[in-house]
């Protein structure tokens, strides 16, 4: 409270979005709780989760249904910037979004593009891109490959032609603090199942099973490989030092900020470099 920090909780849309999107009264009915909301609890904004789950519900493959979400982000918006913040009365509401990375080579319909970025931009404070979650249990991989994170702004931002290359600073790239944890088969490709791990996790194995780390070049990843109690192999890859600070290169190339997911699943000596 003595600080300069602001405070934006997270919010998820789960509304159904053809009720929430097609009806105006729904639509101002859900951007008048979410202000009123932090107008209650003295927020300075929130971060808003919705792209993912429209995806999901395959809407954003519809131009009229598509039109319709960037218009309800566009009003939430501007109802934001409408309002003050109670901690200062210069600040306006902040507005940031949490975009998802392409599944792709190529932008699909329902992706995130260049045009959605330069359609929210005056709506829009910042865009929190999910560039982690790469692979799963069921494909062991590393949490966020660089190359795919260099690829993944390269499709966001485009040509220089399209002009966003300037939004750069508005987007804040995702870095995991979280690892996985892979069952895999033998050495590396394997069965699938795992998951996610937090630090006090990651601790644990490292002082059981006292295994060697080693540097994963076309990922550039730390991860180990152990074996459990009942002799199944496991591969796991976490953030380390090295692989967090590629990363904040990175962000410092593009000319980006960046969001963690999350700051209490990583390890206390990570904050040096940050």
């Amino acid at each position: 409270m003595a600080g300069d920090a602001m405070v934006l909780p997270r919010v998820v849309l789960e509304a159904f979005p053809s009720d929430l999107l097609r009806k105006k009264k729904q639509r101002s009915r859900a951007i008048n709780l979410i202000v009123d909301e932090c107008k209650e609890m003295g927020y300075d904004g929130i971060v808003l989760e919705s792209w993912s789950r429209w995806a999901a519900y395959g809407i954003l493959n519809d131009p009229s249904m598509r039109n319709s979400a960037l218009k309800f982000i566009k009003q939430l918006g501007d109802a934001m910037h409408a309002v003050n913040s109670e901690q200062t009365n210069k600040r306006s509401l902040q507005l940031i979004y949490v975009i998802g990375p392409p599944r792709s080579e190529t932008l699909q319909e329902y992706d995130f593009g260049p045009r959605d970025l330069k359609n929210l931009d005056d709506a829009v404070d910042g865009f929190s891109l999910m560039t982690y979650d790469f692979s799963g249990p069921q494909n062991p991989g590393p949490n966020a490959p660089l190359k795919w994170i260099s690829a993944t702004m390269e499709l966001l931002l485009g040509s220089t032609s399209n002009g966003v290359r300037h939004l750069s600073h508005k987007i804040f790239l995702g870095i995991n603090f979280y690892g996985n944890d892979f069952i895999v088969s033998r050495g590396e490709g394997g069965d699938g199942g795992g998951g996610a791990i937090t630090g006090s996790d990651y601790l644990s194995l490292l002082k059981k099973h006292r295994p060697v780390l080693q540097w994963e070049e076309r990922s550039e990843e730390h991860l180990f490989f152990y074996p459990d109690d009942n002799h199944i192999n496991h591969a796991v890859f976490y953030p380390s030092l090295l692989s967090i600070s590629v990363r904040l290169e990175e962000a410092r190339k593009w000319g980006c900020g960046i969001s963690i997911w999350e700051i209490g699943q990583g390890l206390d000596y990570f904050f040096d470099l940050l």
